[in-house]
């Protein structure tokens, strides 16, 4: 744990994200949906120029988590109208946190979330939200130990597949 590093993603790894995100990705949800589904949406989320135009967002943040030069997982973050629903200009969504499956128990994950929460705080977020998929009871146990709450919904398409989402959130402070 001592020995990960937390580094701001810039225009220049975009080769390691679109190599992280697949990855993890497919380790994290290849079982449970189609072959077809499965590459459709690596292709597209993860494609050169999705990676180009969210890392030149100034709305959004990614952290890579690296242990001895190797990048074993990472942080997406959205402010304002980057968001991908809520949009609220005093929120801070947390859209991803993935680590390679082999850290999987070893603190990687909290250290990119306890990063996201220092964000929320530095930027004034009133509070921090999420969209969790229902199967993912590791994920869901996670920031639920966190102190995230449920409040609604939402539908996310994976190929063909549409699967419901549980939409989180952790108060930080009330406006």
């Amino acid at each position: 744990m001592e020995n990960i590093q937390l580094k701001k993603v810039t225009l220049i790894d975009i080769d390691q994200l679109q190599k992280i995100g697949r990855q993890t990705f497919f380790e994290t949800f290849a079982e449970s949906n189609t072959e077809e589904n499965m590459k459709e949406y690596l292709e597209n989320s993860f494609s050169t120029e999705k990676l180009h135009s969210e890392l030149s967002n100034t709305n959004s943040e990614f952290y890579f988590a690296v242990e001895k030069e190797t990048v074993i997982g990472y942080l997406k973050l959205n402010f304002g109208a980057s968001q991908t629903e809520l949009k609220d200009a005093k929120a801070l969504e947390i859209e991803r946190i993935y680590v390679l499956k082999e850290f999987h128990g070893k603190k990687v994950g909290q250290l990119l979330y306890e990063k996201a929460i220092q964000i929320a705080k530095e930027t004034k977020s009133d509070y921090v939200w999420l969209g969790v998929w229902e199967e993912n009871h590791r994920a869901l146990a996670f920031y639920k130990k966190n102190g995230f709450v449920e409040f609604d919904k939402h539908i996310f398409r994976l190929g063909n597949d549409e699967q419901t989402d549980i939409m989180m959130k952790l108060q930080l402070r009330v406006s």
